[in-house]
């Protein structure tokens, strides 16, 4: 039987970005440091496979540092950690390796300066629940910050006071979506303080534009990500606000209901930032049992960033 042919668009940059690849490898050298089992305070990337494969090379993942022993190793993850995390961790004499994002980090400092050398309120972009929003939140005094989500959030917030303001945003949101928040702050607020350079990192912001190019020419679109990735599911959603409505977030092939794809002639594929290439080789092969396959890259940026590790990981 003769396999259907299918155009597929492969979108890049994709998939892996440098603080993902950081925050791995640091949970890596700590098991060939200190040997399993190695503790980690929440997941350390939002990605089931790896969480899975880092399980089974002897982390263990908890959510509070009350489950870690006294004698255990224990990493904070890269979404970054309230100021409370490591203050513990220090009273209790824990090790511990903090492998926040360095871009994470650095609105760690927006924060802290708005707050404690200018006196401002602060206003932070992005998702409530999220372990970057309530990395940022802690690391100034409960009541300094007020989170925004949307744009009618932005609309009707009433901070304490109309001037002295300042917004700092998550580093995995929309780029459209946070550009309409901080122009409705920016009109209601013509004093407001913000980065110097946006706070979205590189990494979303290049995934989202490579799957602007791919999604404007496709049937449909798949993104490889975990349903609690902020990141990849961003991508699904700049899918569909580029015009292709048919797009699906799928943790690996294993999940895809085939018949999604009926009638599909053209399909455009991407990867989430914590999500590793391996699985969209896993992808491309399972598309190409199926179908008689033809790749072409949709590529819109090049990427050579590297983070360097924490010196107590260093040989």
């Amino acid at each position: 039987m003769t396999k259907p042919a299918l155009s597929l668009l492969l979108a890049a940059p994709r998939g892996f970005c440098a603080g993902v690849e950081r925050a791995i490898l640091i949970v890596e050298r700590a098991l060939e440091k200190w040997g399993p089992p190695v503790y980690v305070r929440h997941e350390i990337v939002h990605n089931r496979y790896v969480v899975e494969s880092l399980r089974a090379k002897g982390a263990v993942f908890v959510d509070e540092l009350d489950q870690v022993p006294d004698d255990a190793p224990v990493i904070f993850s890269a979404h970054g950690v309230p100021k409370s995390v490591p203050a513990e961790a220090e009273r209790r004499k824990l090790v511990y390796v903090d492998a926040t994002c360095p871009l994470v980090s650095k609105v760690h400092r927006e924060a802290e300066r708005h707050f404690h050398r200018e006196d401002r309120h602060l206003l932070l972009i992005g998702h409530a629940g999220h372990p970057e929003v309530e990395g940022t939140m802690g690391q100034v005094p409960a009541g300094a910050v007020t989170l925004i989500e949307t744009v009618a959030d932005a609309e009707t917030v009433t901070p304490p006071a109309a001037d002295g303001l300042a917004y700092v945003t998550q580093t995995t949101l929309s780029v459209d979506d946070t550009a309409q928040i901080i122009a409705v702050l920016k009109r209601r607020f013509p004093d407001i303080h913000g980065p110097k350079q946006e706070d979205i990192c590189y990494a979303t912001t290049n995934r989202q534009q490579a799957v602007k190019a791919a999604a404007a020419k496709a049937d449909a679109l798949l993104v490889i990500g975990s349903p609690n990735s902020s990141n990849s599911n961003r991508l699904v959603e700049v899918a569909r606000q580029a015009g292709c409505q048919k797009a699906l977030l799928v943790d690996r092939a294993a999940d895809i209901d085939w018949g999604w794809l009926e009638g599909v002639q053209v399909l455009a594929l991407s990867a989430g930032a914590s999500a590793p290439e391996n699985l969209v080789r896993e992808m491309t092969d399972a598309l190409a049992a199926r179908f008689t396959l033809t790749i072409e890259p949709v590529e819109t940026a090049i990427e050579n960033v590297e983070f360097k590790l924490p010196r107590l990981l260093v040989a």
